[in-house]
Order: structure tokens, then C-alpha cells, then sequence
């Protein structure tokens, strides 16, 4: 059977490897659950062929003045950006997320991250420091290149988690191999045809292809001096062991489980758009969803009212159709965990249900394509009268359900809101901006946002706390991931400082 999309190898040395795999497996498309393209696993020994590929490349790369390989790197994001529709279309196919986020998000985010980082490193941005002791001594540093690194991503943001990893990597004169999820794996290659095109070196950015197998092999290799992993918490952990116990350089973007802390005097409107969008914006496959949503019990009625009424313009549908802003959860396994969540929210926890649940959408029975009723499509799901034991409040469900909790004072939901293993994310909806940083000054979170949610610009250094991960991405901090640091103290008065003189 022919299938929509080109089959998918590990890419290295500056082309497709169409021998590295003895075996494949089909990605899906989640809106009907029909296969996309076959995805061929790359071998334990195309993996090695692809680190000593970048190894022969870093020597040069490292070594090209940084105001070149900003060039390159700025002709990289120009190509993306004139094919941002064409990536866009992949990125809906392998996600579900509808064509109206791909194109206007997921493309472009990455694009600015590259450009962000190809500009810093080509004004100064690898410069080091010059430190006068004396007259006669002084110390200088310099930030230089990693090696070989490994950029592990995640199926929910396919190619801007890749940007986000390689771009500061490249900038910095690394090489990588980087292996997406097995689940969202088109744009690897085609991020790879689009490096190339604009100059970057054979070797410099190296594809592989497969699941979790893959990643071990290629996170516990002894030529990878960096890794670089963005998913859930439990995964996170054993990379982040396996990395240290090599004493590899990591980056862990982790999971969370955030609270969106309504103040008594917030704007209600404001409020309940921030809400939604910290748990429905990408069907709420988002790290940083501001699941746990606080109120005010004197504000809880309207809150939920305004709410229900603002959901009827969450729109399912055709994920092509520019209107439609909500899409099918990324896979089979997923859908199941999801809905497991939601039956136990309602079962289990005794949550009460305001909207939503596990039936499947009406809307599916009508809709023309029909294909569509085999997706993995959930409905947007609340749940009220929550309490912190709830297992729906606890854990991170990653789908579009949210969990509504009353409070009465700041400094009692301060506590509440801080009372998780995790600290990815939070923010806060109030007028009183005095308020606003005193409570974000107590929220245990590395991400934050007040008067909004989820906004996260290159120029934005962004890490999570607690069990959320290890390290930042983005902004100028961003870069300080990707280099070490050498500091050398110079001696010019011509004789050296010793103890062992003759008496």
C-alpha cells in the first residue's frame, strides 16, 4: 500500500543511510488512525556510523569563526520560514494538531530560535571574559564547544523541540545526533535536507530513527559528550542517570503539573482565556498546562459559567480547515491512558463533571470525512470541586482536562499550589501587579507568567524546578548549555609565586 508520506532513515554524513535499518515501523496519523509512512529503526551500527560522522565534522564546524556559522545558520531559518505551510502540513499529519496552530506556531517558534541564536553567537555571543588581578597577572575565559551531542525529542512539538535543541547546539560550534519520537518522527529528515541546503557540513546534524532502544544506545554512548531530552518526568530520570553516570553534560526539559492561580480581583474574562489556553490549547499536550486551576470560592459560579459558555468555541473538526482550533490526542496509547484519567476522575475521585468526559464526540457521526471516527479525538473534559488528593489533581494527565479547586486565601493557595514534586510552570490572573510578583516571587516554578499563559519567545530562558528538569533552553542563559568554559591565569612578572625558596 502506498502511503502518503516518503519512508524515513537515519540521516548522516550529509545524506540519507538507507542501509542502516533492519527493521521499521509505520507512524500514524492520529486524526484516523491510518498509517503515514514507514519509519525504518536505525541499527545500533548506524548509530555509531553517525557519532563518527560527527566527530570528523566537529573539528572544522568548532572551529568555523562563529560569524559563519551565524550565516548558515540565518539561511536555515529564511528556508524554513518560505516552507513554513509545507512543514506545517507534516507536522498536522503526524501530531493531529490542527493546520491552524502548525502554521502559525510550531514552524515559526522554532524559526525564531534559530535565528535568536544564530545573531547572538554572530555579535559576540561566544565571547569569553578578561579579568585584570594585578599589574603583572591576569585571567582570561573562554566558552568552547562541547563535541558531539544528543538531542532526544518529544512527540508534542515535533520540529520546534528540534530547533530548540540544535540551534544553540550548532550555534555553538557541537555537532548532534538527535532522534525524534517515535510517535511525531516526519520532520527529522527534512530538518536535516534544510540544514544542508543551507550550508551546514556534512556531519553536523545527524538524524536516527526509533524508540526507546535507540535513545539509550545513543545517550550511553561513550563519543557523546552532551545530552539533551525533553519528555515525561519517569523517562527523564533514566536518561538523566544513565548521562551522569558518564559524567555527560544534560539539558532535561521535563513534565509538570502547574497551577493557574485566579486571584480574587483578576479579570474574569482574562481569566477564564488564560485558563483555557493552559489546558485545551494543542488538545493540552503541553508540558507547561496550568492543569490545576485555583479560584476564589467567591468567584468559582460566574468562573465556571463564563467558562462553559467560552468552550463552545473549541472547535474539532477537519484539522485543515483554518477555523478548526482543536485536534486528536497524538496516539493510541495516549488516547487510552487519557481517557483512563477521565473515567477515574469520575469514578474514583468523585469529581464533579462539568463538561465533557469519555463519550465519544458527538460531532464525529456527522463529520464528512469518515475515517475520522477511528481517530483518537477526546472531548475537551472539566472537572469541579476538586481537592489536592484527587488522583486527576496529582498526576500529569497531558490531555485537555482540567481540574478546578477553590481557595480562600493567597498565602493558603501559595502552599497548595507549591505542594508537587514537580515545578515547571504557573501564573497568576490578578490587576494588583504588586500582588502579581509577590505571589510569582513565592511559586515554586521555573516558568512563569502573569496576565497570560504559555508564551514562550527565544528570548525567554526557560528550565523547570524540582523534578521538572535540569537546566534552561533559550535566551541568553541558553547558550552557557552548549559550551564549557576554560579559564587561564597568566603570570607576566617574571618570576613564579613559590613556597620552596632557599631560607
Amino acid at each position: 500500500m502506498s502511503l502518503p508520506y516518503a519512508p524515513r532513515f537515519a540521516y548522516y554524513d550529509g545524506k540519507l543511510q538507507s542501509g542502516s535499518s533492519t527493521s521499521s515501523f509505520q507512524t500514524i496519523d492520529p486524526a484516523t488512525a491510518e498509517p503515514i509512512a514507514k519509519i525504518h529503526t536505525t541499527t545500533n551500527g548506524a548509530i555509531d556510523a553517525a557519532i563518527a560522522s560527527a566527530q570528523k565534522a566537529f573539528p572544522a564546524w568548532s572551529a568555523t569563526p562563529p560569524i559563519e556559522r551565524a550565516r548558515v545558520l540565518q539561511r536555515a531559518a529564511a528556508i524554513l520560514r518560505s516552507r513554513n505551510d509545507e512543514l506545517a502540513r507534516i507536522e498536522t499529519s503526524d501530531t493531529g494538531k490542527p493546520f491552524s496552530e502548525t502554521s502559525t506556531v510550531d514552524v515559526v517558534t522554532g524559526a525564531d530560535v534559530l535565528e535568536y541564536f544564530a545573531n547572538m553567537v554572530g555579535s559576540g555571543g561566544m565571547n569569553g571574559e578578561t579579568i585584570q588581578l594585578r599589574p603583572d597577572a591576569w585571567v582570561y575565559a573562554t566558552k568552547n564547544s562541547l563535541g558531539v551531542c544528543a538531542g532526544i525529542g518529544a512527540w508534542n512539538y515535533p520540529i520546534q523541540i528540534a530547533l530548540w535543541k540544535s540551534a544553540p547546539c550548532l550555534a555553538a560550534g557541537n555537532c548532534m545526533v538527535y532522534k525524534p519520537s517515535e510517535f511525531t518522527p516526519l520532520h527529522a529528515q527534512v530538518l536535516a535536507s534544510i540544514y544542508a541546503e543551507a550550508g551546514v557540513p556534512p556531519g553536523v546534524f545527524n538524524v536516527v530513527q526509533g524508540g526507546g532502544e535507540v535513545g539509550a544506545y545513543l545517550t550511553k554512548h561513550p563519543g557523546i559528550a552532551k545530552v539533551s531530552f525533553t519528555g515525561q518526568v519517569s523517562t527523564g530520570r533514566k536518561v538523566a542517570g544513565s548521562a551522569a553516570g558518564e559524567m555527560k553534560y544534560v539539558t532535561m526539559e521535563l513534565g509538570g503539573k502547574s497551577a493557574c492561580v485566579i486571584l480574587p480581583d483578576a479579570d474574569l474574562e482574562q481569566a477564564v482565556d488564560g485558563a483555557m489556553m493552559a489546558n485545551f490549547f494543542s488538545t493540552g499536550q503541553v508540558c507547561t498546562n496550568g492543569t490545576r486551576v485555583f479560584i476564589p470560592e467567591a468567584i468559582k459560579a460566574n468562573f465556571e459559567k463564563l467558562l462553559l459558555e467560552k468552550i463552545k468555541h473549541i472547535r474539532a473538526g477537519d484539522l485543515h480547515d483554518p477555523n478548526t482550533n482543536f485536534g486528536p490526542l497524538v496516539s493510541k496509547p495516549h488516547y487510552e491512558k487519557v481517557k483512563q484519567y477521565i473515567k477515574h476522575g469520575i469514578e474514583n475521585d468523585k469529581a464533579t463533571l462539568l463538561c465533557g468526559g469519555v463519550e465519544t464526540p458527538s460531532w464525529l457521526a456527522s463529520h464528512s470525512n469518515k475515517a475520522y471516527q477511528n481517530g483518537y479525538w477526546v472531548q475537551p473534559t472539566v472537572f469541579t470541586d476538586c481537592n489536592d488528593n484527587m488522583k486527576i489533581v496529582k498526576e500529569e494527565i497531558f490531555g485537555p482536562v482540567m481540574s478546578i479547586l477553590t481557595y480562600k486565601t493567597v498565602d493558603e493557595v501559595v502552599a497548595r499550589a507549591n505542594n508537587t514534586d514537580v515545578g515547571l510552570a504557573a501564573g497568576v490572573f490578578t490587576k494588583d501587579l504588586n500582588l502579581a510578583h509577590q505571589v510569582i516571587a513565592k511559586l515554586e516554578a521555573g516558568i512563569t507568567w502573569v496576565n497570560t499563559w504559555g508564551e514562550s519567545p527565544a528570548e525567554m530562558s526557560v528550565g523547570g524546578w524540582k523534578m521538572s528538569g535540569v537546566g534552561v533552553e533559550n535566551g541568553t542563559k541558553g547558550l552557557e548549555a552548549w559550551v564549557r568554559n576554560k579559564s587561564t591565569l597568566v603570570e607576566m612578572g617574571g618570576v613564579v609565586p613559590t613556597v620552596f625558596a632557599k631560607l
